[in-house]
């Protein structure tokens, strides 16, 4: 947390006093600010919702079927499509999804 001069506006420095007592010091102007009791603040940050980047559920519906096995359960079908994840000078990704266990995967 930063604290700003009163007089000036610069930034203040924590500074800890021989007795063991602290206090915020300007080092642009004699401004000082005796600190008599602990400064506590919390603060929660709001976390935004995420977003699913491959499309979630809704991204298969209405998909192609294709002959392809599955690493996980060795079905001979899944449905696929194709999505451009890196720079368009490289070739896109296919996704597959089993059509027997739901398992995914993509090359």
């Amino acid at each position: 947390m930063l604290y700003f001069c009163a007089t000036c506006g610069n930034s203040l420095v924590l500074e800890s006093l021989l007795d063991g007592k602290l206090r915020f010091t300007c080092l642009t102007c004699p401004y000082v600010h005796n600190i008599e009791h602990p400064i506590q603040k919390k603060t929660y940050l709001n976390m935004k919702e995420i977003d699913d980047v491959i499309g979630g559920d809704d991204a298969w519906e209405n998909v192609d079927k294709t002959i392809e096995t599955c690493p996980n359960c060795s079905h001979n079908e899944a449905y696929f499509r194709m999505m451009q994840t890196r720079s368009a000078d490289e070739p896109m990704t296919t996704f597959y999804k089993c059509i027997s266990c739901s398992h995914n995967w993509r090359e």
